[in-house]
């Protein structure tokens, strides 16, 4: 890979997405018996966006070797602001009952919403050129 930003999110991303499937295990194989069905779906809940953003940020370290002008560092940074924000939060409040840190989940969300818009923008407009939107 060429762009250095590329290769980052490459590992963010692949790492995000394998904790993401070893978490979706233990909740399948283990935390189904300890935990009550509430937090449980939390618990799902915060594995299922990390996924979607993880792979997210692997779309990210591949569009920005083939756009890198568009500027797509801000998108992979919020997407991985929003994993650690939002799902972490969920982790905590599923697992060890820190309800306060759901205080902290809607900042993720919010992480995920401006990175999705933001991705949007960015390829609404690459290399000074609108797209035709």
């Amino acid at each position: 890979m060429k762009n250095p930003q590329s290769s980052k999110f490459v590992v963010l991303g692949s790492v995000f997405a394998a904790l993401g499937i070893v978490a979706g295990a233990f909740a399948a194989h283990a935390l189904k018996a300890i935990l009550d069905p509430a937090a449980l779906t939390v618990f799902e809940t915060a594995v299922r966006y990390q996924m979607y953003h993880a792979f997210g940020i692997l779309f990210v370290a591949w569009a920005c070797e083939q756009l890198p002008t568009a500027n797509l560092q801000q998108v992979g940074n919020l997407f991985c602001a929003g994993i650690l924000l939002f799902s972490g939060s969920l982790y905590g409040v599923s697992l060890f009952e820190i309800n306060k840190l759901g205080m902290i989940t809607p900042l993720g969300g919010l992480a995920f919403i401006l990175g999705w818009l933001l991705l949007g923008l960015r390829f609404s407009k690459v290399d000074g050129k609108r797209l035709g939107i």
